[in-house]
């Protein structure tokens, strides 16, 4: 996948057509940007291994490995 210089994650999903990538902790569902500025907290996502990072802040450079969050992002790391 490709991104602008300077595009958010969040952005560059979108222009993806991928409008989903983490589920709620309570039922599972889908959640992708809502507000876009960092304020919801319904973009993050796990960005090279580390949860909770809010896709419409955070800068895609090449090589990044963005995975779905799945709840709290934290189910399969020792914490």
């Amino acid at each position: 996948m490709t991104a602008l210089p300077g595009q958010s994650i969040a952005a560059a999903l979108w222009a993806a057509g991928i409008l989903s990538w983490r589920t709620t902790r309570a039922g599972g569902e889908p959640r992708g940007a809502f507000c876009g500025i960092g304020a919801c907290y319904d973009c993050l996502a796990t960005v090279n291994g580390r949860p909770n990072q809010r896709a419409c802040l955070v800068a895609a450079r090449p090589g990044d490995a963005i995975t779905t969050q799945e709840g709290t992002g934290h189910a399969d790391l020792a914490v």
